[in-house]
């Protein structure tokens, strides 16, 4: 009898836990994915999309400046070199950015002219087409 119980007080426990970490961190799932979808449909429209997407896709690439203590005074770490200033190791770093990007728009030329030359179709790809004749 008493163990009917026991169950059932943590059957409530998990129901509460749920309810109070469970549910907000889905709600925020969910608030994530509704605003990466308008994004997306706004980036359709916009002629500009494909350079952010290049520079966001570069500033994952690049490390942030470090702040690091030295005895009193306070220094910036970016890539080995110490700045004295923030705005110096953020440009430093947006610099670098940029650099990436560049070199993305330098090789897309060979990218793209790569997927001209390709090779003959697979066998998947041949059944695929023979299966859409037919239907």
């Amino acid at each position: 009898m008493l163990e009917n119980v026991f169950w059932a007080c943590g059957f409530v426990l998990v129901c509460i836990l749920l309810y109070r970490f469970g549910l907000p961190a889905l709600k925020r799932f969910d608030a994530q994915n509704v605003a990466r979808i308008k994004q997306q449909e706004m980036d359709k429209a916009d002629p500009n999309a494909h350079i952010r997407h290049a520079l966001s896709a570069a500033e994952e690439q690049v490390e942030s400046v470090t702040e690091v203590t030295v005895g009193g005074s306070v220094q910036y770490l970016f890539e080995t070199q110490i700045f004295p200033t923030r705005d110096e190791a953020e440009e430093a770093r947006a610099n670098r950015i940029g650099a990436i990007a560049r070199r993305f728009y330098a090789e897309l030329p060979q990218a793209l002219a790569g997927r001209e030359t390709r090779e003959p179709l697979s066998a998947r790809e041949r059944a695929s087409q023979r299966w859409r004749r037919r239907n």
